[in-house]
């Protein structure tokens, strides 16, 4: 049977993964410094609340709209305020399914996204399952992250249709500025590309400078057409509720939120239930929110407590986000490293290059990760860096 060359040619573990399911088969406890699933990491959840809103009596109730529920999109507009209509957005299953739609809107087969790294390695696959490219273009770290415009502008080709970005960065934790994002939208209005901005970390600043772009919705106006992708996985620490949101500004919103409209109404993928909790979750949203930045602020300062004894080893600004990045000598490869450490300390980290980070030397920790948990991998594993 033909398969699609859409698809990875095999599905073999990488070394790490694969030393892991050893270990835990083995039935060894490994302390996980990589998790990102909230609802694993001991947060204080309103359960009652939650039940309850999933179970009004709107859950019962089909009335598919393509857009989405007004409801929702009333609810999710208010959370993100800076004058944002529920007439603007769209609602899916996730952020994945919202790249999906948005690739099948934007490209045909052969077409290509750009895409700055650093950067969460989802978007390569997002991308090809869709028929297309994502080609990576380099950003630089000059005492903090940079957008490289001109690197950018440089790798334009004319299959490029659209420039994706992350604000704030994960793994970088890299906000925008406000001079990048008007040097991006120009560039992106000159060579006729939209613009991908996913801010599912918008809400967690932790170090953040005096110029970043806290979201691109603060630009009611932009010279581009503009998509915002966020949803409840990371807004209200609620992963398994799945509820995702495009946010479409800029020349031509109108045509591409009908045409968006037409591809969901497709797939009819975000069920009625969420959508018809999602104004009390919202509501909801900010106590775990907060609980979330205590945790990551504290993790931090940790680090930095315990990087004192250490002089060789560093950490990149965490500007926002749930990860810091950790620079060490490059005695060995990254994920080398990373799978030495998980060896012989029963302790995972991700690798830098996990995720395009230029050269070796970096490894990358989750800050949502338990404060004890956290404090007790780092007493692991500095030793051997």
């Amino acid at each position: 049977m033909h398969r699609s060359s859409r698809l990875p040619q095999g599905f073999e573990p990488n070394a790490l993964s694969a030393a892991l399911t050893r270990l835990r088969a083995e039935g060894r406890e490994v302390l996980d410094l990589t998790v990102s699933n909230p609802t694993r990491c001991g947060f204080r959840y309103p359960e009652a609340e939650i039940r309850a809103a999933l179970s009004s009596p709107g859950v019962l109730t089909y009335d598919p709209d393509p857009q989405g529920a007004l409801a929702a999109r009333v609810a999710i507009a208010d959370h993100h305020g800076h004058g944002l209509r529920p007439e603007e957005l769209l609602l899916t299953a996730s952020t994945s399914e919202g790249y999906g739609l948005l690739f099948k809107l934007l490209g045909d087969p052969g077409d290509e996204v750009l895409v700055p790294s650093p950067s969460y390695p989802l978007f390569e696959w997002l991308a090809r399952l869709e028929g297309l490219d994502a080609r990576p273009v380099p950003s630089y770290f000059q005492d903090r992250w940079h957008l490289d415009l001109g690197a950018l502008e440089s790798a334009v080709s004319p299959r490029t249709r659209a420039v994706v970005v992350v604000n704030p960065n994960n793994p970088t934790g890299h906000f925008l500025t406000q001079a990048e994002w008007a040097g991006l939208t120009r560039l992106c209005a000159r060579r006729n590309l939209a613009l991908l901005v996913d801010e599912v970390f918008a809400d967690y600043p932790l170090e953040p400078p005096v110029d970043r772009l806290a979201s691109a919705l603060l630009d009611p106006h932009p010279p581009c057409p503009v998509f915002l992708l966020s949803g409840l996985s990371k807004v209200a620490a609620l992963p398994q509720l799945k509820l995702g949101w495009i946010a479409v500004r800029g020349p031509g919103a109108l045509d591409h939120l009908e045409a968006l409209a037409f591809l969901a109404d497709q797939y009819l993928s975000v069920s009625a239930p969420v959508q018809a909790a999602a104004p009390r979750l919202l509501e909801l949203a900010p106590i775990l929110r907060q609980q979330i930045l205590e945790r990551a602020r504290i993790n931090l300062a940790a680090l930095d407590e315990v990087l004192k004894g250490h002089p060789r080893l560093t950490r990149l600004p965490v500007e926002g986000g749930w990860t810091v990045l950790l620079r060490r000598p490059a005695l060995d490869p990254d994920e080398a490293c990373a799978l030495r450490l998980l060896e012989a300390t029963t302790t995972l980290i991700h690798p830098g290059s996990f995720f395009d980070l230029p050269g070796d030397g970096h490894l990358v920790l989750s800050l949502i990760t338990e404060a004890d948990r956290f404090h007790q991998g780092l007493s692991r594993i500095f030793p051997l860096l």
